[in-house]
């Protein structure tokens, strides 16, 4: 009988120390984004021991690592679990974490992990009247989890620095954690590069986390430190597939041939599934084999790989080498109807701008994309890019009122001063769109920063007669004299422009208000500009003077109001706006 019983333990020591070996491997293959393989060893291990709470919970995993966006095989693992009675703060983790994937009510997905936390307190030992650090860090991963609308960043980041002060090892907690303070996004990236170089500390041969450093080096186009990170992680693990397709997506729009290298040592690392495929056919594409990248995705198409989220847009971005732009715009639609958010990247916006420029009246449809593309996006150098496109886009449809708009977004966002090109663009864009005032407002601040160009002075000067381009009101008189205070700076260069300027003046106190005093003073500053008799601007205001003068004479000499006398009208000048029509 103890024979039999000594077996029978020994079977089920066997099997526990295969099922904990399959997790160790799982986590390691999700960790490494070989999410096929992952399913494959942590489905043995919850086949041999489906009862064991953390192997229910990283077959939960796989299933979301596999597809963020298909959460029914996960939701499915949890709640069978919870029917067969293993109702376990693990379980409780792994709902809340599918609740806030499938975007529900967030606080009832905290409600779970609190529970969760609140179970397994520990009641003896070092850490006694403290939370269970794998635990806290589970409840960091699920918030890190998603695209940037998913999950509370604080929160997580909150009880990952708790696992951290309880767990003086465990590395995972920290690259979890450098997830989250990615996902606020800003100015977090220093933040995410401390928590992920503690993960290093803690594991010297975190490839992950170097990986994830070399990433943000990447995206600040620090191209020297993404190399060395990206090296240290291959160096910790030649195995370690995600650097190398990191590589080639760095390289594939730089030097093809060396990307290639790169996509060939993914495909060897990786799972072999719809994503190596997916980035072979996307090789072909870069490499300009735009049929043979076709045929491939047609291939995908019609096998296991049909419904893989990223066909579309490679279909789209052959369909538009191909010169197919119906085809194009079809597969563009597609693609952005069902993609997830997180698949989604800034190139993608750009072929949704290009395909769909080619269509008139589709520019409110692809701004649209591009404000969705900027809600949930957290890297501002993106957002910028975003916007910069829906700005290029309506300028080439000449929707300068929506150009104007977007780039208003552009400069808010960028904040700080504008530059020479950016003055310029709105500037311009605002004098397109005929809003004249908005135009000033530019065009006074592009003056004063660059008063030695001629462009300001251009565009400062149609703003100011757009407000009033009959000079009946005279609304453009004091915007004028800001002008000429500006010009006169270098008097002999401007006096042409202050000549015009003056002009504009005159017709208005001589045509509109009656002012012949006012327009008497202009003259005089038309002969101080010109003081030279027999050149045309001084002819033109000495004989507009003389007018003038015999205007206010009669002006003076007219009887007053209800008497009897001439019917000269006070202020007539016979014609003062006559003389040279060039000004």
């Amino acid at each position: 009988m103890k024979k039999t019983v000594s077996l029978v333990v020994a079977a089920l020591m066997a099997v526990i120390f295969v099922s904990g070996q399959n997790v160790a491997d799982g986590i390691k293959y999700i960790t490494y984004g070989k999410d096929k393989s992952a399913l494959e060893v942590l489905q043995k291990a919850y086949n041999a021991n489906s009862k064991d709470p953390q192997t229910i919970y990283w077959y939960g995993q796989a299933f979301l690592a596999k597809d963020p966006e298909d959460t029914k095989g996960a939701k499915a693992v949890y709640q069978k679990a919870l029917q067969d009675g293993v109702n376990d703060a693990w379980i409780w983790v792994g709902l809340g974490h599918v609740e806030l994937l499938e975007g529900g009510d967030i606080n009832a997905a905290k409600q779970k992990f609190e529970q969760a936390i609140t179970a397994t307190i520990e009641t003896k030992g070092k850490n006694k009247g403290k939370a269970n650090a794998a635990i806290l860090d589970a409840i960091g991963r699920a918030n890190a989890d998603g695209g940037s609308k998913i999950g509370d960043p604080n929160y997580g980041i909150e009880k990952l620095k708790q696992a951290g002060e309880i767990d003086k090892t465990t590395a995972d907690i920290y690259v979890n954690m450098g997830i989250l303070y990615q996902k606020i996004g800003g100015e977090m990236g220093g933040e995410a590069v401390k928590a992920y170089t503690e993960a290093i500390t803690r594991d010297p041969k975190n490839a992950d986390a170097m990986w994830h450093i070399g990433k943000i080096y990447g995206s600040q186009n620090n191209k020297d430190l993404m190399e060395q990170y990206f090296g240290n992680a291959i160096a910790a693990d030649p195995a370690y597939p995600q650097v190398y397709l990191s590589w080639f997506q760095y390289y594939q729009n730089r030097d093809i041939n060396r990307a290639k290298e790169y996509l060939d040592k993914f495909i060897q690392y990786a799972d072999k599934d719809c994503k190596t495929d997916f980035f072979y056919a996307d090789y072909l594409f870069r490499a300009g084999k735009y049929q043979e990248s076709l045929e491939k995705t047609k291939a995908m198409d019609a096998g296991d790989c049909k419904t893989y989220p990223m066909l579309p847009i490679l279909y789209a971005f052959n369909y538009d080498r191909l010169g197919d732009s119906i085809q194009a715009k079809s597969y563009v639609e597609k693609f952005f109807a069902g993609a997830p958010l997180d698949k989604i990247e800034p190139v993608h916006y750009e072929l949704a701008v290009k395909v769909f420029s080619k269509f008139p009246g589709n520019e409110a449809a692809t701004a649209n994309f591009l404000q969705k593309a900027i809600d949930n996006d957290t890297s501002k150098a993106n957002k910028l890019v975003y916007m910069k496109q829906a700005a290029d886009m309506f300028a080439k449809a000449k929707m300068y009122k929506e150009q104007v708009e977007w780039l208003q977004k552009y400069n808010d966002l960028k904040g700080g001063v504008l530059g020479e090109y950016e003055y310029y663009t709105i500037t311009s864009a605002a004098i397109n769109s005929k809003d004249y005032a908005l135009a000033l407002n530019y065009a006074k601040p592009y003056l004063v920063a660059f008063p030695e160009k001629p462009q300001p002075v251009v565009f400062y000067r149609k703003a100011a007669i757009g407000l009033d381009p009959d000079s009946s009101k005279g609304l453009a008189i004091e915007p004028l004299d800001f002008l000429d205070s500006i010009l006169s700076k270098d008097l002999e260069k401007n006096k042409k422009s202050i000549f015009n300027n003056l002009y504009y003046k005159l017709q208005y106190y001589v045509n509109k208000s009656k002012e012949l005093e006012k327009a008497l003073d202009v003259t005089n500053k038309m002969l101080e500009l010109y003081p030279t008799a027999g050149g045309e601007e001084n002819t033109y205001a000495q004989n507009t003077k003389k007018i003038i003068e015999q205007g206010i004479q009669k002006s003076k000499q007219s009887p007053k109001p209800g008497s009897q006398g001439s019917n000269t009208k006070p202020g007539s000048t016979g014609g003062a706006s006559s003389g040279s029509g060039t000004h």
